[in-house]
């Protein structure tokens, strides 16, 4: 067989793969599933403004509480290990059992209806949604399970709903270090957090033994790092602020303190919480951050005053839905 048939061959081939694909994503958005494994009837994220929903830790299923009534939590939404939502959408990624690692990333809808699931190698690690419902990400260990180790590697991914079009991962964005491009094999990404426009997003990027915060441009596929020592980012509602955890000592079992950063001045104060929280934080108001800790979440205010409260026994993955 000549090279030039082979060619045409695994052309062929790949142009019948990608029309499947497609024809399958056209056909869930057309038809929607039934509510996702797990989930109640009736639980949902409608009807309740307000509401707290997190990660139920005695279930793995999602929760809802009043925060006015933290003793009045309802456990009815599906099994996930990290969750998220926003808009019209809902992010579960779930680990599936057995060796080695893989996960299911599963997207619903407000109604958590499935929508859409895939499975990708790895352990659940972050999952974020854009204000809008529209663009999705996740980032799962490839290797190890905790940054507090240099041991690990990560994978993170964008997934566009409005056209289908997801990014497996974002390693290959061209990377602008200190106002030049950077070429490097230990580029990593992790901890995606969407701007309104569902196209600019911030990320950690680890490089060469230092963490920075960056600035991407999904349709100028492009990123610039903006910030040293920035890890997991969350913008807040109106795009003004960077929540993080920044490394203050290099104890391994107490690294990290959360912080906010001004994006406009780059100046940044600590949190009120000393403690050495590991977590992509969550805006639950617009001067108020919550997050995993403990076994469960608190929330801070953000501008660096008062003092930690509990609010949630049992959880994680907090987020307040809008």
């Amino acid at each position: 067989m000549t090279a030039r048939r082979l060619w045409a061959l695994a052309l062929g081939a790949l142009l019948l793969l990608g029309g499947a694909t497609a024809y399958t994503l056209r056909a869930a958005a057309d038809h929607p599933s039934a509510r996702a494994e797990g989930a109640d009837a009736g639980f949902g994220l409608d009807g309740h403004p307000g509401a707290l929903y997190f990660r139920d830790t005695a279930s793995g299923r999602v929760a809802r509480q009043d925060p006015a009534a933290p003793a009045a939590r309802r456990v009815g939404g599906p099994r996930c290990d990290r969750f998220h939502a926003a808009g019209s959408t809902a992010l579960c990624l779930q680990r599936r059992p057995g060796l080695p690692a893989r996960s299911y990333v599963i997207v619903l809808d407000r109604q958590l209806r499935e929508l859409r699931r895939m499975s990708l190698p790895g352990i659940p690690n972050r999952a974020r949604v854009s204000a809008s419902g529209q663009v999705l990400a996740w980032t799962a260990f490839a290797t190890g399970d905790s940054y507090a180790t240099s041991a690990f590697s990560t994978r993170t991914s964008i997934l566009d709903l409005r056209t289908g079009y997801l990014i497996k991962n974002i390693e290959q964005i061209p990377l602008t270090l200190d106002g030049r491009r950077h070429h490097a094999p230990d580029v990593n990404y992790w901890g995606v957090s969407f701007a309104r426009d569902d196209n600019r997003f911030y990320a950690t990027v680890a490089t060469q033994g230092h963490t920075y915060l960056v600035e991407g441009d999904l349709r100028k596929w492009s990123a610039r790092a903006i910030k040293e020592n920035v890890e997991c980012p969350s913008l807040s509602p109106d795009g003004t602020r960077i929540a993080y955890k920044k490394k203050v000592s290099t104890d391994p079992a107490a690294p990290w303190r959360l912080h906010v950063l001004d994006l406009a001045t780059l100046r940044e104060h600590p949190l009120a919480d000393p403690r050495s929280v590991d977590d992509q934080a969550s805006w639950t108001g617009p001067g108020t951050v919550s997050y995993a800790y403990g076994g469960a979440v608190w929330s801070v205010p953000a501008d660096g005053t008062g003092a930690p409260r509990r609010v949630a026994e049992g959880a994680s993955s907090p987020v307040a839905v809008r």
